[in-house]
C-alpha cells in the first residue's frame, strides 16, 4: 500500500465513469432527413420544367447544381459542427455579423418553409390526380393530406419523423434508381438535338428553377443540435447525402431527356412517362407512391428544421418570445410548428382559389433560399479558418450564388420585402423595450 496515499481500489471508484451518449438523431436518420430535404417534390416536375426552358442544355444546369452542392454542403457542415444550434444559418450570421443581420435571414427561411412545402405537396398531388382523376380538386386534396401527415409526424418529435423518413427514403431510392436504369436502354441520341434550342442564356434561367431542388443543404444546420454527436456524424451524413443526391439528380435528368425528349415538355408527370417506358403497366401506381414519398420527405424535413428555427428566433428576440418554447435540444417546438402549419393551410386556401403556376412558386421559394445561402456562406467566410477546404468551398459557393441572383429579376423584390418587414419588427421591439424602461 502506498504510504499516506489512497488505495488503488478507491482511485478506481473515484474516477468518473464516461458520460453516456446523449440520445439524438443517428447517421441513418440524419442522412434520410438530409436527402429528403434536398431530393424534394420538385424532382417530380423539374426535369420537364427545366427542359422546357433550356432544352437538352438543361443537363448543364443540373450539373452546375450538383457541383455547387459540394462546396455549399461542406461549408454548412463545418458551421453545423462548430455551432450546433436550432437557429442554423441565423445563428451563424449572428456570430459573424450581428443579430440585426440575422433577423431577415431567419425570416427568409422560416416564412419560405410553408410556401416550399405547399409547392412540394401540390406536385405530389398532381401525380395522384393523374392516376385517380379528379383534376385540381384531387391534387389539392392529396396535397393537404401530405402536409397534414408531415406536420403531425413532427408534432410527436423529430426522432419519430426521422424514423419515418429513413424508411421512406430507402424505398424511394430503390424505386427511382429502378426507373432510371430500366429506361436508359431506350435513350435516343436524337433527343439531345438541338442541344440548346433557346440559346445558352436559357441555361441560367433553368438554374433559377433548379435552385428549388438545391435548397435543403441548409435544413440540417437547424437540426445540428439534435444529433447525439454532430462533430462526428455531420461530415459522414453530408458525404453520403451528396453522393445519393448527385446520382439521382443527374441520372433522372439524363434519363428523362434522353428517353422522353420533347414528349415530356408539356407533361406535369414526367416520371410517370419514364416509368411506363421502363416497367410498363405498373408505372402509374408505382409513380404515385414515389410522388407521395418524395413530397412527404421534403415537407417532413423542412417542417422539422423550420419549426426549430422559429423557436430559436423566438429565443433570440428575432420573433416574439412566445415562439421560444421548445427551443432547447430534445424538445419539440410545437408553437413554432403550429404557426408553420397555419401559414401552410392559408397558402393552400389561397392557391385553391387563385391558380398559380408551380414554376412561379418554385422561383419565389428559390430566390429566398438563395438569399439565405448567400448570407450563410458570407458568415462561413468570416467564421471558418482561412484557406481551409470548407472556407474555400464557401468562397466558391458565395461567388456562384451572388452571380445567379441576376437571373431572378423581379423575384428579387421578395427578399427586399422581408428585409423591410424584419427591420420594422426590430424597431417595434426596440420601441417596446424603451417604453418598458421609462414606464
Amino acid at each position: 500500500m502506498a504510504s499516506g496515499g489512497t488505495r488503488p481500489d478507491t482511485l478506481i471508484r473515484a474516477s468518473p465513469s464516461p458520460a453516456p451518449p446523449r440520445p439524438g438523431i443517428g447517421i441513418g436518420e440524419g442522412t434520410a432527413l438530409y436527402v429528403g430535404a434536398v431530393l424534394g417534390g420538385g424532382l417530380l416536375a423539374l426535369p420537364a420544367l427545366a427542359a422546357h426552358v433550356a432544352g437538352p442544355a438543361s443537363l448543364i444546369a443540373w450539373a452546375v447544381i450538383v457541383l455547387l452542392c459540394v462546396p455549399v454542403a461542406g461549408a454548412f457542415t463545418a458551421l453545423g459542427t462548430r455551432y450546433p444550434d436550432g437557429g442554423g444559418i441565423a445563428t451563424f450570421v449572428t456570430k459573424a455579423f450581428s443579430r440585426r443581420a440575422a433577423t431577415p435571414v431567419g425570416w427568409s427561411f422560416y416564412f419560405t418553409v410553408p410556401v416550399a412545402n405547399c409547392c412540394a405537396s401540390i406536385i405530389g398531388g398532381e401525380y395522384v390526380a393523374g392516376a385517380l382523376g379528379g383534376g385540381r380538386v384531387t391534387a389539392m386534396g392529396s396535397a393537404a393530406v401530405i402536409l397534414a401527415m408531415a406536420y403531425a409526424g413532427n408534432w410527436f418529435g423529430l426522432r419519430m419523423s426521422g424514423r419515418m423518413q429513413l424508411a421512406m427514403v430507402g424505398l424511394l431510392m430503390l424505386v427511382l434508381l429502378t426507373a432510371v436504369f430500366t429506361a436508359l436502354p431506350q435513350t435516343h441520341s436524337a433527343n439531345l438535338e438541338p442541344f440548346a434550342p433557346h440559346g445558352w442564356l436559357a441555361v441560367g434561367s433553368a438554374v433559377t428553377l433548379l435552385f428549388y431542388s438545391f435548397a435543403g443543404w441548409e435544413a440540417v444546420t437547424h437540426l445540428s443540435g439534435e444529433f447525439s454527436d454532430p462533430r462526428r456524424q455531420l461530415p459522414r451524413i453530408t458525404v453520403l447525402s451528396v453522393v445519393v443526391v448527385a446520382v439521382v439528380y443527374l441520372g433522372l435528368a439524363f434519363a428523362c431527356i434522353g428517353v422522353l425528349g420533347p414528349a415530356m415538355n408539356d407533361s406535369a408527370v414526367p416520371l410517370t412517362m419514364l416509368m411506363e417506358r421502363g416497367i410498363g403497366g405498373a408505372a402509374q401506381s408505382v409513380t404515385v407512391a414515389v410522388a407521395i414519398l418524395l413530397s412527404f420527405g421534403t415537407v417532413n424535413a423542412f417542417a422539422a428544421s423550420g419549426a426549430r428555427l422559429g423557436a430559436a428566433l423566438g429565443r433570440d428576440g428575432s420573433l416574439p418570445s412566445w415562439f421560444a418554447k421548445g427551443s432547447a435540444g430534445g424538445e419539440v417546438p410545437r408553437r413554432s410548428l403550429a404557426v408553420l402549419a397555419v401559414i401552410a393551410a392559408l397558402v393552400m386556401l389561397v392557391l385553391s382559389v387563385v391558380p398559380v403556376g408551380v414554376d412561379s412558386l418554385m422561383k419565389a421559394a428559390s430566390v429566398l433560399f438563395v438569399t439565405v445561402y448567400v448570407a450563410g456562406l458570407a458568415a462561413a467566410v468570416r467564421l471558418l479558418r482561412r484557406m481551409s477546404a470548407a472556407w474555400c468551398g464557401a468562397v466558391i459557393g458565395l461567388i456562384a450564388l451572388v452571380g445567379s441572383l441576376f437571373f431572378f429579376r423581379q423575384f428579387l423584390l421578395l427578399p427586399v420585402l422581408l428585409v423591410v418587414l424584419a427591420e420594422a419588427f426590430r424597431l417595434f421591439q426596440r420601441r417596446r423595450a424603451v417604453e418598458r424602461t421609462t414606464s
